[in-house]
């Protein structure tokens, strides 16, 4: 073991583990492997997710789960980057890493080859005015902003092996440009993703799994962890139904509705007007189609439009939810990052953070009980919505955990 604050080779990782499952633990081998890392530094998302979802389980029962399966620091990233669209959430999942002073990053693709990325990289920059243009037009023509960007990429004819239209690949284009945007000294590298594709709904009979077929897979059956274990490490499987049984449920959107409604009936159309991503008159269709939905599912159904996808709506459902508004969101964006937040470590990863306390050029902040930057301000007001449809008792004895709680330690 190196002596203490000594820098270890150190790969970051952009994660939400929602839950953890074989297809990580794989991820998270060929990351070290490929790197030669010593230390492993995984960025987090907090309680709502980039699709604009709740985490099935609290960050604090993720943390565990990526600790006891080879991460060695669990990073928080805050809620005013996790659930945005592929530029913000990269661009500030990098800007920790970078303070974090990890060597590399690796992330996973459909491409799996990191020259595609590259060239990709230039070939947008050179042909940035177009691609603006043609983003421009078919977004007058009724597209979503996703479905624009693929047109225009199609449009555009890259002589590049790259597809835009992969989840994956499109998350990682955007820590590549987010890198070089910055000027930061990471260097990326990205492996070929197995056999699940991250919109699978179906669990196979492989290990590998999609995070989305788990959750498919418990949400038609609440107790089937019976389902799920050749897809989960032991320990990860036992960390959810740990969690399950102490609070009795898992979190989905469904949970979250009444308070959602609530929420929107007894706003005005200004007061929504205010919030973050509601534009062009959403407000209205807003108030009037959750007064006549009785469910999320049923809700998000009336709103989805050709323009407005599903993922779009969800993140506006959780600004609603938590009372994000458009100043709060772009003068937190506008600001330098202020901190970042360890939520778990090991010993390795303890004596890693020792480094950083010393060479790191902002706060390595343990709780918010220490700070009252509006960036953990907005974090602290997610987290208390995040816990909202838990018993009382529970939700109280969870209202300041986000306030208190040190990082966990394994």
């Amino acid at each position: 073991m190196p002596p203490i604050g000594a820098k270890q080779r150190a790969v970051g990782l952009v994660v939400e583990y929602n839950p953890f499952h074989n297809g990580h633990l794989y991820h998270l081998n060929q990351a070290k492997h490929e790197t030669g890392a010593d230390i492993v530094v995984a960025v987090m998302s907090s309680s709502f997710l980039q699709r604009g979802e709740p985490a099935l389980l609290s960050k604090w029962a993720r943390t565990k789960m990526a600790l006891a399966n080879g991460v060695d620091l669990v990073l928080e990233l805050p809620y005013a980057f996790a659930t945005q669209k592929a530029e913000l959430f990269a661009s500030g999942a990098v800007a920790i890493l970078s303070e974090a002073k990890v060597d590399c990053l690796h992330f996973g693709s459909e491409s799996g080859s990191i020259k595609d990325f590259h060239h990709l990289l230039s070939f947008m920059r050179e042909n940035r005015e177009p691609w603006d243009e043609l983003v421009k037009s078919h977004m007058q023509q009724g597209q979503s902003y996703p479905k624009a960007c693929a047109l225009a990429f199609k449009s555009l004819d890259a002589n590049t092996a790259l597809s835009l239209d992969q989840p994956n690949n499109i998350l990682g284009y955007h820590y590549v440009k987010a890198i070089a945007d910055q000027g930061s000294a990471i260097v990326p590298y990205t492996t070929k993703r197995l056999s699940a594709d991250y919109h699978d709904t179906t669990l196979p009979s492989s290990s590998i799994a999609s995070a989305t077929s788990i959750r498919q897979s418990l949400a038609n059956e609440p107790d089937g962890s019976h389902l799920i274990k050749h897809v989960m490490p032991e320990s990860a499987l036992q960390e959810l139904m740990t969690y399950q049984t102490d609070f009795n449920q898992l979190h989905t959107w469904e949970l979250y509705y009444p308070f959602l409604q609530y929420r929107v009936l007894s706003s005005s159309t200004s007061e929504l007007a205010s919030i973050y991503e509601c534009e062009e008159g959403l407000e209205f269709r807003i108030q009037e189609t959750i007064s006549r939905s009785s469910t999320f599912i049923e809700w998000m159904t009336a709103m989805k439009t050709k323009r407005y996808t599903w993922t779009r709506l969800q993140r506006l459902s959780t600004h609603l939810l938590t009372n994000t508004t458009k100043v709060e969101m772009n003068s937190l964006h506008q600001s330098s990052l202020p901190y970042i937040r360890p939520l778990g470590m090991t010993e390795a990863g303890q004596q890693y953070l020792k480094y950083l306390k010393k060479h790191s050029s902002v706060t390595i902040l343990s709780r918010f009980a220490a700070t009252d930057h509006p960036l953990a301000k907005t974090e602290l007001k997610a987290s208390r919505s995040y816990i909202a449809p838990l018993p009382t008792s529970q939700r109280m004895a969870q209202i300041d955990k986000d306030f208190s709680t040190i990082p966990i330690r394994m």
